[in-house]
């Protein structure tokens, strides 16, 4: 069951009429001869840990160890508690959740990097806001889990997931990619949906730049966390509805690592660019 590029998945998904978990799950016990119930159970494990990671800062607020974040999640489930949120249920909750999470992170909490400590809000406030929304279950949150993890072994294998190799497109850009597949296919949509789905984050966030003030994984990695939700969300919706994309998985994923080696140094984690040299930013720092 072990697949090298997005084409032998969806093959082994149409020739086994399997969904892309199940393929990833049993990809998992062949290579490490393990029992499908540990591999279950360690993702059990991780969604666990996100779901602490996506509601704890909204219970209780943290500051970040830069000084640059905290507080935000909270500020976002008063606003949704008193009826005024724009985005509605799921994108807003999407979103906060995420945000919770990066506020965990920055403050030396524990949390999943999915798939780095960057863009760790996406995943979890993706498939959370569906599960408060239409009231799933554990286990399909686990099998969606074996799903964006598929899609992130891809985007490893065959590209790049740092930030200081491919920019923010390959950290926040690969996680709304592999939430957006993880929402499709936890809404009933096909494997080709999926990576429909995950095609159409990729393209929407093709050459987004890493700049964190500071150096920081703090600021504007939590706000990017919030927009990777909504990314995912839109192109999970139009998979669903059956909107086809024209380029396949293996080549966005391809023109999304070219792009990122050819952005700039400044503008690859090493805060020498972007935002972090704004006046704004770099009296941020000062302050610190």
């Amino acid at each position: 069951m072990d697949f090298k590029n997005a084409q032998e998945l969806l093959d082994l998904c149409t020739v086994n009429h399997l969904k892309i978990s199940d393929v990833m799950k049993r990809r998992e016990c062949d290579l490490g001869e393990t029992p499908e119930e540990d591999i279950f159970q360690r993702m059990s494990h991780v969604l666990e840990i996100m779901r602490d990671s996506a509601l704890s800062a909204v219970k209780k607020p943290r500051r970040s160890m830069g000084g640059l974040i905290g507080g935000e999640a909270k500020k976002l489930n008063i606003l949704q508690s008193e009826g005024r949120t724009v985005c509605g249920p799921v994108t807003g909750k999407g979103i906060m959740y995420a945000m919770g999470v990066l506020e965990v992170n920055a403050s030396m909490g524990l949390i999943v990097a999915a798939p780095t400590a960057g863009s760790s809000g996406i995943v979890p406030g993706v498939l959370l806001a569906l599960q408060d929304e239409y009231r799933m279950e554990d286990k399909q949150l686990i099998e969606a889990l074996f799903n964006a993890g598929a899609i992130g072994y891809l985007a490893m294998r065959n590209a790049t997931v740092a930030g200081a190799v491919g920019g923010c497109q390959a950290e926040v850009g690969v996680a709304s990619a592999m939430a957006a597949s993880a929402a499709v296919e936890l809404m009933g949509g096909t494997p080709k949906q999926c990576l429909d789905g995950a095609v159409t984050v990729l393209m929407n966030m093709l050459g987004l730049v890493c700049d964190p003030v500071g150096g920081l994984v703090e600021y504007p990695c939590q706000s990017r966390n919030a927009a990777g939700v909504a990314n995912a969300l839109i192109a999970a919706e139009m998979a669903l509805a059956g909107i086809e994309q024209k380029i396949p998985l293996d080549e966005m994923i391809a023109a999304m690592y070219s792009v990122g080696k050819r952005i700039p140094a400044e503008l690859r984690e090493t805060a020498l660019g972007g935002c972090a040299v704004t006046p704004a930013g770099c009296q941020m720092c000062s302050r610190g």
